[in-house]
């Protein structure tokens, strides 16, 4: 049996969530999260657990039982604490503002690249080479972040770029001197 998918979900006070027809609704001070789950799944709330259990022992229904219940419980988690990621931009003049919904990073191209605030999700900038990605749906979050870093990658030789706050970037020696 699935170790993840057997733990119950608490519902913390303040959240409700709405089963119907394995469409899970989850709503909280952080916002409204609603996502619709594999048929196959079996999905009960009772008191203020959530339960997640499978139909049988296939191969199918044992990788979705933990997938299943880990989706529910970053819904849970999300509309209660949410989620972020920080990022940081390493590089001489290289910088992140605000403007209004609109996230401006000079990158080391020739414009300054613009990006818009997706629903749901705010982003912070405490420091010109500090950005932060706040929102309630953890997979929003990350792929919000992701696209930020896409604009400009970590590079190996010289560490500039947008890597994440945690990230270790593995720099390789530049050229040696030429050989006579």
């Amino acid at each position: 049996m699935s170790r993840i998918g057997k733990k119950p979900i608490d519902i913390p006070s303040g959240v409700n969530v709405d089963i119907k027809d394995n469409v899970v609704t989850v709503k909280g001070p952080k916002g409204t999260l609603t996502k619709e789950l594999h048929r196959d799944m079996i999905i009960k709330q009772e008191g203020t657990q959530i339960i997640v259990s499978r139909p049988s022992d296939e191969k199918i229904h044992k990788s979705l039982h933990g997938l299943t219940r880990t989706l529910v419980n970053n819904m849970v988690e999300g509309v209660t604490k949410g989620f972020e990621k920080a990022l940081e931009i390493n590089g001489v003049g290289y910088r992140a503002q605000k403007q209004g919904k609109k996230l401006v990073l000079n990158i080391g191209y020739s414009h300054p690249v613009e990006m818009e605030e997706p629903e749901g999700i705010t982003v912070e900038v405490p420091a010109p080479n500090k950005i932060v990605v706040k929102g309630c749906d953890k997979q929003a979050v990350g792929e919000f972040a992701a696209k930020i870093r896409a604009k400009r990658l970590p590079e190996v030789y010289l560490g500039k770029g947008i890597k994440y706050e945690n990230e270790v970037i593995r720099r390789k020696a530049g050229k040696t001197g030429a050989k006579a």
